[in-house]
């Protein structure tokens, strides 16, 4: 069965750094993009980062650049989201999404190119 699994996911203090993890069951994520999205309460989910299968190039919501790092470890089958220097407002489910559909320049974060969804895993942020 084909499956992700976020885990990583807590409570942290503002300022605070936490590494969210994607692992891949039943295929092989270096053969994806994965992208990182996140739903807070009473919000849309949004796009997060991403990163593509060819090349490793990298995208990043302009909330999140220069604080959030996307890699990926293909030993271990997984895509990993850094994040430092949170804050209240990075609270939220995360969700990362794989897909090996095309994905032209611009569309990183539209949901509905990616065909694999994880269920999500809770980031709080709050002192």
């Amino acid at each position: 069965q084909l499956q992700l699994v976020e885990s990583g996911g807590g409570l942290v203090q503002p300022g605070g750094s936490l590494r969210l993890s994607c692992a891949a069951s039943g295929f092989t994520l270096e053969n994806y993009a994965i992208g990182w999205f996140r739903q807070a309460p009473g919000k849309e989910r949004e796009g997060v980062s991403c990163i593509r299968s060819s090349g490793g190039r990298t995208n990043y919501a302009n909330s999140v650049k220069g604080r959030f790092t996307i890699s990926r470890d293909n030993a271990k089958n997984t895509v990993t989201l850094q994040m430092n220097s949170l804050k209240p407002e990075d609270t939220a489910v995360y969700y990362c999404a794989a897909t090996r559909r095309a994905m032209p320049a611009g569309t990183e974060f539209l949901q509905g190119l990616y065909t694999y969804w994880g269920q999500g895993t809770q980031v709080t942020v709050s002192s």
